[in-house]
């Protein structure tokens, strides 16, 4: 009996309990928050429900309401115009296909007309007193016949492929030939005999020293035709 009435066995056997009853305390008046929130989130759902019920109830009484005698009805108020998206104009190109350069110039090629000398070839100009630069594009199965020109000659493709036969083998193409592809370069030098086809469709750049008058002056008519040019290193 001494033991259970012992001060230090009250206090271990008190404090537990103790704190389990605060602790259920706690728990009902957080409860009991809680609940009010609820209802106070309930109220307010509810009132905002019956504004929005009234609101559409008085809508089309208003609108089917009859005017009054003598009076003319409300203007009703025009119906918004539907959208357009209007495509934007494209402008032709504002360059002839064909420049000669004499002055300090920044120019696009996207800006110039392309020169179409057959259905499956066209191509773009720019020169000076001294050099021509050319972009040439060849639909695929173009053929360039064969030809020779006292222009040195580069021929860089941008994109897709072109079959050269040079030398003898341009009037006579058999096996004997180089295939230049993107990223490549072929060096032709002056009066050296050549001709070309396209593999696939092809975008060349071409480079003259000096230009090339033919194409200046629109007299290649071996480039116009699909007739090879007359050899021009014999005789």
């Amino acid at each position: 009996m001494e033991k259970f009435l012992h001060p230090m066995f009250l206090f271990d056997a008190l404090l537990p309990m103790g704190a389990g009853l605060l602790f259920c305390c706690w728990m009902l008046w957080d409860l009991r928050k809680e609940n009010k929130a609820a209802e106070a989130r309930k109220a307010a759902l509810a009132a905002l429900q019956a504004q929005t019920a009234a609101a559409r109830a008085a809508s089309p009484a208003s609108a089917n309401a009859a005017p009054s005698v003598g009076s003319s009805p409300p203007p009703a108020s025009p119906a918004p115009p539907p959208l357009r998206f209007a495509a934007p104009a494209l402008s032709p190109p504002s360059l002839p296909a064909t420049l000669h350069m004499t002055d300090v110039r920044k120019l696009s090629w996207d800006d110039m007309a392309v020169e179409e000398l057959t259905p499956l070839i066209g191509r773009r100009l720019i020169y000076t007193d001294t050099q021509m630069l050319a972009h040439v594009y060849l639909k695929q199965g173009a053929l360039v016949p064969a030809h020779d020109h006292i222009n040195e000659q580069i021929t860089y493709i941008l994109s897709g492929a072109l079959r050269f036969w040079i030398g003898e083998h341009a009037d006579h193409p058999g096996d004997t030939f180089v295939d230049v592809r993107a990223g490549e370069v072929l060096v032709i030098p002056s009066m050296v005999r050549h001709r070309a086809e396209a593999l696939e469709d092809t975008l060349d750049v071409d480079i003259f020293n000096p230009p090339r008058q033919d194409w200046i002056d629109k007299s290649d008519k071996y480039l116009r035709t699909g007739e090879p040019m007359s050899n021009r290193g014999q005789g």
